[in-house]
């Protein structure tokens, strides 16, 4: 029978940094590492001297920036698929820990995890159906259904969606891959490459944030469209201070135009909500993702 409170080594493996947490959850966490992320080999060994260092765990939880193999069927199972991050292609990360400790191992992205982890202590606590969505260098959603991730092949891209444009924009987007997607409209850098300054230089009347809020509205107007969230909650360094929720708000009640009327839904304030982990969400959606783990062994 899994252990309601197991003790889980957590990592989460960021672009830049990795944070290794061993806890039980957000208030009995009982170490705290940080580590550059540079090559797969030298930042996974590095990970491992720490998890080493601790005893006790009963899983390993792996919170990654992706893309990764989410299939548990399939052989690449909790590798690094194709990415841009140099030498990371087809990295076996949770293989390689699976090898190691020989404690149930679970992986997924980011988002993901962050996802688990505001369902479970964050924005929103109490609720087994939410999607969570990260606005910050890219855009990516993690949808939760009945408390666990909503996944097939593949996970979700949500932010390379194409939303409906705004009337006369026809700016191409910063997206390499599809222009004017909604990273491409509305991530950190399609902000600064459209403003010519930095999103936090950016004034909150600047018309930039209207073209940003509209293709976000869309992607939660998709969101929604999925029939799994009760709640969609904004995280990311371009949702900090919140200042788009409530245009976004009025732009999805807008673009729906009477549809799905939930009560849930209808209440824009209680729909669209910012974070509330903060940079915690990582770390504690890896935790997340080791109890996770634990379960499907049991």
């Amino acid at each position: 029978m899994t252990d309601t409170n197991p003790l889980i080594a957590g990592v989460e493996l960021g672009g830049t940094k990795c944070v290794c947490v061993l806890a039980r959850g957000p208030d009995t966490i009982e170490d705290e590492v940080r580590l550059p992320t540079t090559g797969p080999d030298g930042t996974l060994a590095a990970i491992e001297a720490v998890l080493d260092g601790w005893s006790g765990f009963d899983a390993v939880g792996v919170a990654s920036f992706g893309p990764v193999s989410i299939d548990a069927h399939a052989p690449d199972w909790g590798h690094v698929t194709v990415t841009t991050k140099p030498g990371w292609s087809g990295t076996d990360i949770a293989g390689r820990f699976a090898r190691r400790y020989r404690k149930p191992v679970g992986l997924h992205t980011d988002v993901v995890g962050a996802a688990l982890a505001e369902a479970r202590w964050g924005a929103a606590k109490g609720l087994a159906d939410m999607a969570y969505v990260t606005v910050g260098t890219g855009v990516g959603a993690g949808l939760i259904a009945g408390g666990r991730p909503v996944d097939g092949l593949t996970h979700g891209e949500y932010g390379h969606l194409r939303p409906v444009r705004l009337p006369g924009d026809d700016w191409i987007g910063a997206c390499p891959f599809h222009g004017a997607c909604v990273e491409g409209l509305a991530a950190g850098p399609a902000i600064a490459a459209r403003a010519g300054r930095p999103g936090n230089e950016v004034p909150h009347d600047d018309p930039v944030w209207e073209g940003a809020a509209h293709a976000l509205a869309q992607l939660a107007h998709a969101l929604v469209l999925t029939g799994v969230p009760r709640r969609i909650v904004w995280g990311g360094g371009v949702m900090t201070d919140g200042h788009l929720l409530p245009r976004m708000r009025a732009l999805l009640k807008a673009s729906l135009g009477g549809y799905l009327p939930f009560p849930e839904i209808v209440d824009g304030e209680t729909f669209l909500v910012s974070a509330a982990l903060g940079s915690r969400a990582g770390p504690l959606g890896a935790i997340m993702l080791g109890r996770q783990a634990m379960a499907k062994r049991d």
